[in-house]
């Protein structure tokens, strides 16, 4: 496969517009670690975004960001850490979970619209997204969006581009809100609960004016992994901390008829985050997006009919599941009992002739293939942008 590896925006419309000219399709890549996520794309070329890896604009007491898409999560996590700031929606690291190698970036963290556990109080990574620069299908460079927090012009492309997969353009640069870290972090554990008693604790506690910014249920099989003897439930309280003092006493309180809220000393995030649980093994990776109501339920019913590994987050409102390959990573199951609950899956893991033949993302409604199918004829008429990565 032939790499091309520009190092300006100028060079990177060229080479769009010889592809869309007759060069042939084009599969994006930075840092190239989340190269197994959706289908196998059908392209012969590499478009490498790796040589656009600067910062254009920081002002901190803008709480504004503004980086080229090929740097990395490391080099902004570093710059941030500077002047105490952070970026809210946590991108998750899926080196280990897929096997790649190289360096996340920021562009292929908002392509992929990963959120990491901070999005119960923060939002997503499209809600941090101010602004872009991207080049069409076409070979135009193209601007949406702005550099500063109150932007109110032209139609939201920017949130558009965030979950897109490179298949509406080639993000270039990404205009970010930061955020302040908080002066203490801590984490909560309830040891013990079913996942239907764990659901309904996080429930309560995401109902109480606590400002929890994570809330995660592990059973005994995964909690293991991080040093627990038992299913355990989490919760991270984050603030001042005479407010976290405040919060803490008012869960332990209002969670009592659950049992005893106990410290955490160890940090269990990143490995929830990073669904490391599932790592080093070649078993298919779910994630299910669905009611925390309704999450220990469907779980419930999947077991009786596989075996399948799960735990929660989001408050149980994101189940990843593992279960055996097969022929179809048990798709027809997976789907089948989740059109009961509502919600939908998205296939993280398998091999590429599954990710070719199962739809690795929740099919969509006619209505919405339609608009879909519109947009992408609009902003890539000839199909040249990471085709076959999201649909055949």
């Amino acid at each position: 496969m032939t790499v091309l590896t520009p190092d300006t925006e100028e060079a990177i419309a060229q080479i769009v517009r010889a592809a869309h000219e007759g060069d042939g399709p084009l599969e994006l890549c930075g840092g190239g670690t989340r190269r197994g996520l959706g289908r196998p794309v059908q392209a012969a070329s590499t478009l490498s975004l790796a040589g656009l890896n600067g910062v254009t604009l920081y002002e901190p007491g803008e709480l504004t960001l503004v980086a080229q898409a090929g740097m990395s999560i490391s080099a902004l996590t570093d710059l941030l850490d500077g002047e105490n700031q952070q970026l809210t929606f946590e991108p998750c690291d899926m080196r280990a979970l897929l096997g790649t190698s190289g360096e996340p970036t920021i562009g292929g963290a908002i392509a992929t619209g990963a959120s990491g556990p901070r999005r119960l109080r923060m939002g997503a990574g499209r809600d941090a997204v101010l602004g872009v620069r991207y080049v069409n299908g076409q070979g135009d460079v193209l601007r949406a969006g702005g550099r500063v927090m109150k932007n109110v012009t032209g139609y939201d492309i920017p949130k558009l581009m965030c979950g897109a997969y490179g298949t509406l353009g080639v993000l270039t640069e990404i205009s970010l809100k930061v955020m302040p870290k908080s002066e203490v972090v801590r984490t909560l554990a309830l040891p013990g609960l079913s996942d239907v008693g764990a659901i309904d604790a996080l429930s309560t506690a995401l109902r109480m004016p606590c400002d929890v910014s994570a809330a995660a249920h592990l059973p005994a099989s995964v909690s293991k992994e991080l040093g627990f003897a038992d299913a355990v439930t989490l919760l991270r309280i984050e603030g001042f901390e005479t407010q976290a003092d405040y919060r803490i006493q008012t869960l332990r309180d209002g969670l009592s008829m659950f049992g005893e809220l106990t410290p955490v000393e160890s940090d269990p995030w990143v490995a929830i985050r990073d669904a490391m649980f599932f790592a080093g093994d070649d078993r298919a990776v779910w994630r299910v997006s669905m009611k925390a109501s309704e999450a220990a339920r469907y779980v419930a019913v999947l077991r009786d009919q596989m075996d399948v590994e799960a735990f929660y987050d989001w408050g149980g409102g994101l189940i990843w599941l593992a279960c055996d390959q097969g022929n179809d990573a048990a798709e027809p199951i997976i789907r089948g009992v989740l059109a009961e609950y509502g919600g939908h899956a998205t296939l993280v893991r398998a091999n590429e002739t599954i990710r070719a033949a199962v739809p690795v993302f929740e099919p969509e409604p006619t209505s919405i293939a339609h608009l879909s199918a519109g947009l992408k004829a609009k902003f890539d008429p000839a199909g040249i942008l990471n085709p076959g990565r999201m649909r055949a």
